[in-house]
């Protein structure tokens, strides 16, 4: 009896879900169509000669194109998680000091394009370099279509720039990967075997308070079965933290079932897949000239400050092309 109002209450939930993100697309597209109905009138007023309108007609037709445009890329993101809050982690690579300013420099990017968007971002785990930047950063992207627009990042990011850390003005070359996985919710079953799950508890590092500092609130979750294995630092209480690092395990189980039916379709399809450090996904260049490159679809920019500020919607919008095309 029990089991069953647990499964009628999580069908009732995911259809909630599902309701939502219908009701989203619904809205955005009935605004368009209001969008378009003033346009058209704009144009009539204008036709007749009413100079007012003719001015506004040129700021509304550009700005119901953008809205055209952003709704076609929404319209790409239909996946099962495509909806989902996204957790990030940033890691720095081989390198040193200058890996661990790289990751810093997209975290601050990413951070970025989520303020343009109107995201929330919930820092969830936090490893500083050893002099600067960061060696890995764990955040939480929470918005609509976070992770269908975020997993397009993932991959291994080139830097190559004059280090302000060499006294020699040399050219240096640094690497730092992005994994994005989907945030899930109650509605998605996952099964976890606590006999599988190793847990230890240690002392919370950075900033956070004496509260967080002094005692063993953070918490490290090891899947044995899988080896995944997530961290949480964000809560003085171990017991909030041990719950964020559960949600992010089952996230982390979820994504590992997305790659396998991945492969899956890609050895049907005969690809091959190439995963290693070296296979960057896109490169950022500083000097001797100004350029950033997609290698998946050729897509750039040269605008790198832009870039760096996060304007990268050229970016994912390519991608998400990319990926429907092939």
């Amino acid at each position: 009896m029990e089991d069953g109002f647990w499964n009628d209450k999580k069908q009732s939930q995911k259809l909630i879900k599902e309701a939502s993100e219908l009701k989203d697309i619904t809205g955005i597209y009935l605004e368009i169509i209001k969008h378009h109905d003033d346009v058209e009138l704009l144009i009539e007023f204008a036709e007749s000669g009413d100079e007012e309108s003719a001015e506004e007609l040129e700021n509304s037709y550009n700005k119901l194109i953008v809205e055209i445009d952003i709704f076609d890329t929404q319209l790409l993101l239909d996946n099962e998680y495509d909806f989902n809050n996204a957790i990030v982690t940033v890691h720095s690579g081989a390198g040193g000091t200058e890996s661990c300013d790289w990751a810093e420099m997209l975290y601050r990017m990413y951070s970025r394009w989520c303020d343009m968007r109107k995201y929330k971002i919930v820092e969830l785990d936090y490893m500083s370099g050893d002099s600067v930047g960061v060696k890995s950063v764990t955040f939480l992207v929470q918005g609509p279509r976070a992770y269908g627009y975020l997993k397009t990042e993932k991959g291994v990011h080139r830097l190559v720039r004059i280090s302000p850390f060499d006294a020699a003005k040399k050219r240096h070359t640094s690497f730092a990967s992005l994994d994005v996985i989907p945030e899930v919710d109650d509605t998605i079953e996952v099964n976890i075997d606590t006999s599988d799950l190793r847990i230890d508890t240690y002392r919370a590092g950075g900033a956070g308070g004496q509260h967080v500092n002094m005692t063993d609130s953070a918490v490290r979750i090891t899947h044995i079965p899988t080896n995944v294995v997530v961290t949480c630092q964000k809560e003085r209480s171990q017991i909030a933290n041990r719950e964020t690092a559960m949600k992010m395990l089952r996230s982390k189980l979820v994504e590992i079932e997305i790659k396998r039916k991945e492969m899956e379709m890609k050895a049907i399809q005969g690809e091959q897949s190439e995963i290693g450090w070296g296979n960057q996904i896109r490169s950022y260049v500083f000097q001797p000239y100004t350029l950033v490159k997609d290698h998946r679809t050729n897509y750039e920019s040269g605008n790198i400050k832009a870039i760096m500020d996060g304007e990268i919607d050229g970016f994912i919008d390519a991608m998400l092309r990319n990926a429907k095309i092939k």
